[in-house]
């Protein structure tokens, strides 16, 4: 994958498929520690211990239509790339967290892609759940949470596609501010 936003929507594609029924996905970009942390956290079914000391092997996957599972090992490696790393956290009926770090100014450092279109495809198309983003960036954060845009859309779906016009307009004038699409 080219973009950060492409593993980004890959490993929320892992979530969904393992049940979970609100995501976040938080972002710190710290210019000063020459860091970029993606933490990615759900409340799905979780992984075995033994599942989480293999998940990282491409050759390693629970799904039944392809023996490869390429996500986690293309984030991991993405990350070991630029002087990172990707840890994995689960629990069995708890969920999981994945942490990526990478160092901003490696000469290896993959751009960001569209994170406003990989945001209103998650929301768009799984409208019944809960997907919180937070991004920070120097003195700028940006902060989205459909639990709290559902509360006042009251009987408004937020798949409707006025509701995912103004979210993406909202997102890209939010995410343009800290130079992300």
């Amino acid at each position: 994958m080219q973009d950060l936003s492409l593993h980004i929507l890959d490993l929320v594609e892992n979530s969904i498929s393992a049940g979970a029924k609100r995501i976040e996905i938080r972002v710190v970009e710290d210019s000063k520690k020459d860091m970029l942390t993606i933490e990615l956290k759900d409340n799905g079914k979780g992984m075995s211990k033994e599942m989480v000391s293999k998940v990282l092997d491409p050759f390693v996957t629970t799904r039944t239509t392809r023996r490869v599972g390429l996500g986690l090992s293309l984030f991991a490696h993405a990350a070991r790339s630029c002087s990172g790393e990707a840890k994995i956290e689960s629990q069995r009926g708890k969920g999981t967290r994945v942490v990526g770090t990478f160092q901003l100014s490696h000469i290896d450092m993959k751009p960001w892609g569209s994170m406003v279109d990989t945001l209103i495809i998650l929301i768009a198309g799984n409208p019944e759940i809960d997907f919180f983003y937070h991004h920070l960036k120097g003195g700028f954060e940006y902060t989205l949470d459909t639990r709290e845009i559902k509360k006042e859309l009251g009987d408004v779906l937020i798949s409707n596609p006025d509701v995912i016009n103004l979210l993406r307009g909202n997102l890209k004038d939010n995410l343009n501010k800290i130079g992300i699409d």
